[in-house]
């Protein structure tokens, strides 16, 4: 079993079919092109060599590199997303025109309209759809290594290029356990002789041909028809590798998979990371004796509706097709659109609807209301997971969950404090007790000093469930300061338990936590446990970093089999070019950690705790964003906020502030220049 995220999972694949990857970061999709320079020191290609990598100065760059290499016969790669993927536009036109077969692998990600967003969803993908490439989506860290190597062999056999795409950070740092695909499998089923008919229509000297020619409108409309053929084959080639990789793999992969009772009436349509929770919701509502199906879109283009056809039940009276964005004054969103004029000839209603944009959270909750919806009152142009009380396009919110034969665990920490990397080695530690894994990890877009939340979940099952953890048995806090903005505890689930890093002492603790937080905890039997994991890490000259202490505890708690042991190796390995007396100090400080370890009484005051009244900035800072309303929201539609808002999000990053020493002042005002935080400011003043 290999425990890695989507981006490792693709690129693993990419690098085996390349031969020149062009690359410029942009968040999620840098972690890719890392990964292919790290794969260079010691890995070879399908060619028995090493790829060669090129980091250009924008997306436009690299989407011309890419280009130039594919067109002077080399098979080549790039990794983007958002407004990286616009910059290639330009260029993906002309290396369709040219036939040319290179994939680019997108970690899809909101296009910037009245505001930026590092978070997926499809807006990109869909921005891309007239250009030629043929697009396929994956909707896990499973579907990304396998239909990564469907993306390669399809374009080689089809002379057509690919933009394979997955949700970005949904997806592609989503942690799971995959069944690892054999590198040396795939050689039997290489297209090798349309490698070599690629790299003899190569442009170079000895070709004897030239490109890039002006076409008049005599000739113009029929070249472009006249690839027709290679658009109408490529379903058809498609859907062979998927049966290949299938053979390697045992999955079931093909154009269009359906998904539920075959005798279904109400189906939903949709691509990307959502369709494995609607999986969850049709399992879970075939128990009560409901047929619900899904059909998922992997090859989006070209869309071929015999594939369609080939899944759909003739039981179907209701369809609801998902996108994941929104097209501002169109009749309909793309996958929608598709559907409908697919379907035409058929006595079916269809109605579209939106979810998830800029990662949005789409909970089984979510999925359970369009179902409902199909079973009651079709409605066309809805909303899920928002309260749209200004043009109600929103379907009603409902109280559902489901339960997942999984341990789940939330933990709150800040950018660069180390949590999450300790996260992911405590999945690494679990998939090495023979756990299935699954962790996703909820970043502030501020990053450094910006709030983390560490989903994990583990199991002996396989785990497909891409959304917010709704009811942890174990949540840990870094900062004791979120108790007072963030509601933490609010769904943890009855006898969890609850670990806080702090130097507050039982009572002080006591005194600290609100009336509300207390009760939750007492009622509901939580077991709380304090450790002052800052002061085990200055005493052991190792400032700041909490994240092996927190380890440990966390583990402990588990009750990890020799869960020391495996930790000392690991910051041998990890710290073994830092020198002894890191290590040293690393491996004393989580020794001291379970010796340090306070179980304590929560005891409820008479204090009634009142409601704090927010308005929308400070929700927003209160982690409360998701219970604002499109009205609440309304004043902000263009992207403009007052100033001065940096002032309402002190999150106590630093538990010591710089003092001015008036007498070793010079007066130079360079501290206040560095300052990241305004702590420092400097005022010219009259002599007094």
């Amino acid at each position: 079993m290999k425990i890695c995220d989507g981006n490792k999972a693709c690129s693993d694949i990419a690098y085996y079919f390349s031969e020149l990857c062009s690359i410029y970061p942009i968040t999620p999709s840098s972690p890719m092109a890392s990964n292919i320079d790290n794969l260079r020191q010691d890995k070879e290609n399908l060619f028995q060599d090493k790829v060669k990598l090129i980091e250009m100065q924008s997306e436009a760059g690299a989407a011309g590199a890419f280009h130039g290499a594919l067109i002077s016969g080399s098979l080549a790669s790039t990794f983007t997303a958002s407004q990286g993927l616009l910059l290639m536009i330009p260029n993906m036109y002309k290396i369709a025109g040219e036939m040319l077969p290179g994939v680019i692998h997108v970690a899809a990600r909101t296009v910037a309209t009245n505001a930026l967003s590092i978070f997926g969803d499809h807006s990109d993908i869909y921005a891309t759809r007239a250009t030629g490439f043929a697009i396929i989506s994956s909707c896990n860290v499973n579907d990304c290594q396998n239909l990564a190597a469907v993306a390669h062999l399809s374009a080689i056999k089809g002379s057509i290029p690919f933009l394979h795409f997955f949700d970005g950070f949904r997806t592609s740092h989503e942690i799971s356990s995959i069944k690892e695909l054999d590198i040396h499998k795939l050689k039997d089923i290489i297209p090798w002789e349309e490698i070599d008919k690629f790299k003899n229509r190569a442009l170079n000297l000895e070709s004897g041909i030239q490109k890039g020619m002006a076409f008049n409108e005599d000739i113009y409309f029929q070249t472009q028809e006249a690839r027709n053929t290679a658009y109408n084959n490529l379903p058809d080639m498609v859907n062979n590798y998927m049966q290949e990789i299938n053979k390697i793999m045992g999955t079931n992969y093909k154009p269009f998979t359906y998904y539920g009772d075959t005798k279904a009436t109400n189906i939903i349509v949709a691509m990307g990371s959502v369709c494995d929770t609607i999986k969850l919701v049709i399992d879970e509502e075939a128990k009560k004796g409901h047929k619900y199906g899904l059909i998922t879109v992997h090859l989006y283009r070209p869309f071929s509706v015999k594939y369609l056809l080939d899944v759909l039940p003739k039981t179907v009276k209701n369809i609801a097709v998902l996108d994941r964005t929104k097209e501002a004054g169109s009749n309909g969103e793309p996958l929608y659109l598709d559907i409908v004029s697919a379907l035409k000839d058929k006595d079916i209603n269809i109605v579209g609807g939106r979810y998830g944009l800029s990662s949005k959270n789409t909970t089984p909750a979510d999925i359970k209301s369009v179902f409902t919806m199909l079973d009651t009152k079709l409605k066309n142009n809805f909303t899920i997971s928002i309260v749209d009380d200004v043009t109600h396009t929103s379907l009603p919110k409902e109280d559902y969950e489901i339960e997942l034969d999984t341990k789940d665990l939330l933990i709150y920490g800040f950018g660069s404090d180390g949590m999450v990397s300790c996260s992911k080695d405590i999945l690494k530690i679990m998939g090495q007790k023979n756990y299935f894994v699954n962790g996703y990890f909820s970043y502030d877009s501020k990053k450094s000093g910006g709030v983390t939340v560490s989903n994990l979940r583990f199991g002996k099952k396989k785990i497909e469930a891409p959304y917010y953890i709704t009811r942890p048995s174990l949540i840990v806090v870094t900062k004791e300061e979120y108790f007072k903005k963030f509601q933490i505890v609010s769904n943890i689930k009855e006898k969890g338990t609850l670990i806080i890093n702090t130097h507050l002492t039982e009572k002080e603790i006591n005194d600290f936590l609100s009336s509300k937080i207390k009760k939750i905890l007492k009622e509901r039997d939580i077991a709380v446990y304090l450790i002052d994991a800052s002061k085990i890490a200055e005493d052991n000259k190792i400032r700041g970093k909490i994240s092996k202490i927190m380890e440990m505890v966390i583990l402990n708690t588990l009750k990890v089999n020799e869960a020391l042991t495996i930790l000392e190796e690991g910051i041998k390995d990890t710290f073994k070019n830092k020198g002894e007396n890191v290590i040293n100090s690393n491996i004393k400080a989580i020794k001291e950690a379970l010796k340090n370890v306070v179980k304590i009484n929560i005891t409820l005051d008479d204090t009634a705790s009142l409601e704090e009244k927010l308005d929308v900035i400070s929700k927003i800072n209160h982690r409360l964003g998701d219970t604002l309303t499109v009205k609440e929201l309304e004043p902000f539609k263009d992207g403009t906020f007052p100033n001065g808002l940096s002032r309402f999000e002190k999150r106590q990053v630093n538990k010591v502030a710089p003092k001015w020493i008036k007498e070793n002042c010079i007066e130079c005002g360079r501290c206040s220049f560095v300052c990241p935080h305004a702590v420092i400011r400097s005022f010219i003043t009259k002599d007094e």
